[in-house]
């Protein structure tokens, strides 16, 4: 049935209905700003900040922002959007590179499975957070050593402690370490121990919690995510006001924020900021052009790019105000330094917060809504990470998985909670770190570096910015171009280098790797890469000719590359798709709403570019 067949007053016949699109205008935006938005601004920003030039840091965060991070984002949104695919079937823009998309699901795949054991964490602690006294506020547990030792004594004893306290542990670092973890029960990644019942619940709990949620796709998570993506501010504008208010917190702040414009000079401070752009805005994991996907043809994600990439960066700066007043006001009370207090990572959110949080009045409840807003923030970016293998797969095979999309998201969560299991074991974080350093690390870089160099070389900045002019009425400006060809993947080729030249073997604590454990999380990243080769020959095998000509043929655009719906496809992509009855979907246009929208006014001007292209080329 042709689009003009259709009624004429059944608008929604506009979308691929077996696909499915966002149900309300900001389910879009809110998703990609909760993806967006994750642990990493609370527990890694402020840390970075900190030790890299204080307010100084926000010099190289910002023109990295601006070179790396906003450019990125915008060209993986126009790349969703233009032909409503996956990471996957995206690639018929060139189907000899297809790997990159296949390595992009291998890393969102490891990823997903070590995340939601964050999760997990997080849900353990929530719950532990349900009584009147928290667990790690005294010392004197079963789980307690001889060298715990507790605020209340430290401040009890002033200035004349009798006993050495860099020898000492704090009771969160104990409860984390030795009762949620019970590291103890393990002597390293080669001997995980026994299975943690209590986190295998709560890895189970938030996989259920996860499935129900991308249980229907974009239509179940694009309205759970009205929640989850604003929730958090509430709980972190509280956290704020609670915190600037408590005595010492300006010492925090002051450690926090104050320049020191020497560190400018260091390669290592713009490496760092690059580094928390890339995985601050989540490019190259495929959710940004899987939300995308399912927009309409001509949403503005101009507009939205801008409003989630700096909305991002400005939620960074706001968690650090509140994370570093309250360790301005620990600093204060353990009679120590700021730095002594602070840590990055996951140290920061379950040993130095929570204990901070026994210091304050109604504890409990602070320490509630604490990890009630990391609950939210996790679990925002999990729904991006499913729904993005979930759709990468079922767009490779739509006939058979569409129609049983939930089932298939459910074999996915059971296969990866069971994946997951070893993470619950007394050795479990040992695999986490692993995990954590190893899956997203180069491999990531080198996913990015590709397809921006494919979609400007071999696809064409100006046939890519024609698809773009399609979409949004205008062509992109100079400033993305010249991202686009050369400032970013110059950075993030710096960027490759700088993570090769400076590569450090993983450690957790005083626990340092075995080398064959090494060796297994280099493979994991190579693996990634080595899809892309492995794509370009299967590619290469399916055209015909001498090798010089299938490496032509494979580069190309497939034949039904363009809009996912013929009234959108003009130009070159006229009667290009399978069974395609209208020559001209402008017409269909016309017949279908009357008259002529800007955006059609948009395709005349693009058929004419193209005709007087060719007309030179003649």
């Amino acid at each position: 049935m042709s689009p003009s067949d259709q009624g004429d007053g059944d608008l929604e016949m506009e979308y691929p209905a077996e696909r499915g699109n966002w149900t309300g205008k900001l389910d879009f935006l809110l998703s990609c700003i909760g993806y967006c938005v994750g642990l990493g601004n609370v527990w890694r920003f402020p840390y970075r900040a900190y030790t890299n030039g204080g307010g100084a840091f926000l010099v190289p965060y910002f023109i990295m922002l601006a070179i790396c991070g906003i450019p990125i984002f915008f060209m993986e949104l126009s790349l969703g959007q233009f032909s409503s695919l996956g990471p996957l079937a995206v690639w018929k823009i060139s189907p000899l590179f297809k790997g990159v998309g296949m390595g992009t699901i291998l890393i969102v795949s490891l990823v997903a499975i070590y995340y939601n054991m964050i999760i997990a964490y997080v849900l353990f602690y929530l719950f532990a957070s349900l009584t009147s006294n928290l667990p790690w506020e005294h010392c004197g547990n079963w789980w307690n050593t001889n060298l715990c030792l507790d605020h209340h004594v430290i401040k009890a004893g002033n200035a004349a402690i009798p006993f050495n306290i860099t020898n000492t542990v704090s009771p969160s670092e104990e409860y984390w370490n030795r009762y949620v973890l019970h590291i103890q029960g393990s002597s390293g990644i080669g001997d995980p121990g026994r299975i943690r019942w209590n986190l295998c619940l709560c890895l189970l709990l938030s996989w259920v919690i996860v499935y129900l949620c991308i249980l229907k796709g974009v239509k179940s998570s694009g309205k759970v995510v009205y929640f989850t993506a604003t929730f958090p501010y509430f709980i972190l504008i509280m956290l704020l006001i609670r915190g600037v208010t408590l005595e010492g917190a300006w010492i925090g702040i002051k450690f926090y924020l104050t320049p020191q414009f020497d560190h400018l000079l260091s390669s290592k401070v713009w490496i760092e900021a690059a580094l928390q752009i890339f995985y601050s805005l989540g490019v190259g994991f495929g959710g940004l052009l899987t939300f995308a996907s399912y927009n309409t043809f001509h949403q503005n994600i101009y507009r939205d790019t801008f409003i989630v990439t700096l909305g991002n960066a400005i939620t960074s700066i706001l968690a650090g105000f509140a994370i570093f007043s309250v360790l301005g006001y620990m600093s204060q009370e353990l009679g120590i330094p700021v730095n002594q207090v602070a840590k990055a990572g996951p140290g920061l959110a379950f040993v130095v917060y929570p204990q901070a949080m026994t210091m304050l009045p109604l504890s409990p409840l602070w320490s509630f809504l604490f990890f009630f807003m990391l609950l939210t923030l996790g679990l925002d970016s999990q729904f991006a990470f499913m729904e993005t293998i979930v759709t990468a797969v079922t767009d490779e095979f739509p006939y058979y998985l569409r129609p049983k999309k939930a089932f298939f998201s459910a074999i996915i969560c059971i296969a990866m909670y069971l994946m997951g299991l070893i993470l619950t074991t007394e050795g479990g974080m040992y695999w986490l770190v692993l995990l954590d350093d190893y899956s997203a690390g180069f491999g990531l870089m080198v996913v990015v570096i590709t397809t921006c160099l494919v979609v400007t070389r071999v696809y064409g900045m100006k046939r890519f910015c024609r698809d773009i002019h399609m979409m949004l009425g205008f062509q992109p400006g100079l400033y993305f171009k010249a991202c686009w060809m050369f400032l970013s993947p110059a950075m993030m080729m710096a960027l490759l280098v700088y993570n090769i030249v400076k590569y450090q073997p993983s450690e957790y604590g005083s626990y340092r790797f075995p080398s064959w454990a090494e060796v297994l999380g280099i493979l994991m990243g190579l693996f990634s890469c080595l899809m892309i080769p492995a794509g370009m020959v299967v590619a290469v095998l399916r055209e015909e000719g001498t090798l010089w000509e299938r490496i032509q043929q494979a580069s190309r655009p497939a034949m039904d590359w363009g809009p996912s719906l013929e009234e959108n496809r003009t130009g070159m992509y006229v009667a290009t798709l399978a069974g395609s009855q209208s020559p001209k979907p402008l017409m269909v246009h016309m017949r279908k709403y009357g008259g002529i929208t800007s955006y059609e006014n948009t395709a005349i001007e693009v058929d004419r570019e193209i005709e007087e292209e060719e007309e030179s080329m003649m």
